[in-house]
């Protein structure tokens, strides 16, 4: 197992297949300017983990700052690949970033997860130890 940020193009372009699973919504095109942008502007880095040189599952984060949180991590996106899932693989890469922030000084960790992902909801809190804190509202413009 090895655990690897994505950084060139190529090596994005190449987690599409696994991240369209959690974003079904995305074109590869749009998918390739948008972590260009969220790099560029927010700070987004994106890891893969690999088992025997094969992507598994891949993780997107940004460090932020807000008044109510302090200093933390944003979990934007987690997905493993769905035929290889309950297997650890989600739960390395998410251990990696908890990691990647305690040696960054970062006080939390915080994501959102949609209302309809109760398994994902499971996972967070029940064996990641995560917890409940709020709901996230969206309005459509």
């Amino acid at each position: 197992m090895m655990i690897k940020e994505l950084l060139s193009t190529k090596e994005i372009l190449g987690a599409f297949p696994i991240m369209k699973q959690l974003r079904p919504h995305l074109h590869e095109n749009s998918y390739v300017e948008l972590v260009m942008a969220a790099k560029e502007s927010d700070g987004y880095r994106m890891f893969a983990l690999f088992e025997q040189n094969k992507m598994a599952a891949v993780i997107g984060f940004k460090p932020m700052i807000t008044l109510s949180s302090g200093k933390f991590v944003w979990i934007c996106d987690l997905v493993t690949d769905q035929t290889i899932r309950s297997k650890g693989n989600g739960e390395r890469l998410l251990s990696f970033v908890e990691e990647w922030a305690k040696e960054n000084k970062f006080e939390s960790i915080s994501l959102s997860s949609g209302l309809e992902r109760t398994g994902a909801h499971r996972f967070y809190e029940d064996k990641m130890d995560y917890t409940k804190t709020s709901y996230v509202y969206k309005k459509y413009l």
